[in-house]
């Protein structure tokens, strides 16, 4: 997904801590506008007390951030404990007064009806990080949220992050 958001070509892989450390990249916008999206590590359940310290770089990112993106895979067998999970941890780290979008990733290897049930379930939005014709919502999206009135007229810097589940 940040591959395509931001023209980059990050390593990527389908495998357990493949990403150790946030990748930031910037996302340019009409209007001259742009935020800097960081792809953090993804989180697991049940992670022992002993490795939540080497997931510190990631939940600063978290609190730095003014929008959050859930990644979920649509695919997946776990999608509701991918959900949970993360929103458990972010409850912990006191974020969940942050803007957090639900993105339902992989839609390409899923059914109509799986998809429209997932969406509704989770209130996502629905694309496939491989396709960019499918991107066109969670951009109005993640531009509605991050330039309300009064942050286009301070022209503050606006910072995203994905933040999604392993």
């Amino acid at each position: 997904l940040l591959n395509n958001l931001t023209d980059s070509s990050v390593v990527v892989e389908n495998a357990l801590f493949a990403t150790l450390n946030p990748v930031s990249r910037r996302l340019r916008f009409p209007k001259e506008r742009e935020i800097i999206v960081t792809d953090t590590v993804g989180f697991i359940r049940n992670l022992p007390h002993e490795l939540m310290e080497a997931f510190q770089t990631t939940f600063e990112e978290l609190h730095d951030a003014d929008l959050l993106l859930h990644v979920l895979d649509a695919n997946g067998s776990d999608v509701e404990g991918q959900y949970e999970t993360v929103r458990r941890l972010l409850a912990q780290l006191e974020l969940e007064r942050k803007p957090v979008v639900a993105v339902l990733n992989k839609i390409d290897l899923c059914d109509d009806d799986t998809i429209a049930g997932l969406v509704r379930r989770y209130d996502a939005i629905p694309l496939s990080a491989l396709n960019r014709d499918t991107f066109g919502l969670l951009i109005k999206v993640m531009e509605q949220l991050l330039w309300t009135e009064d942050r286009a007229n301070e022209g503050c810097d606006v910072h995203g992050a994905l933040a999604g589940p392993s």
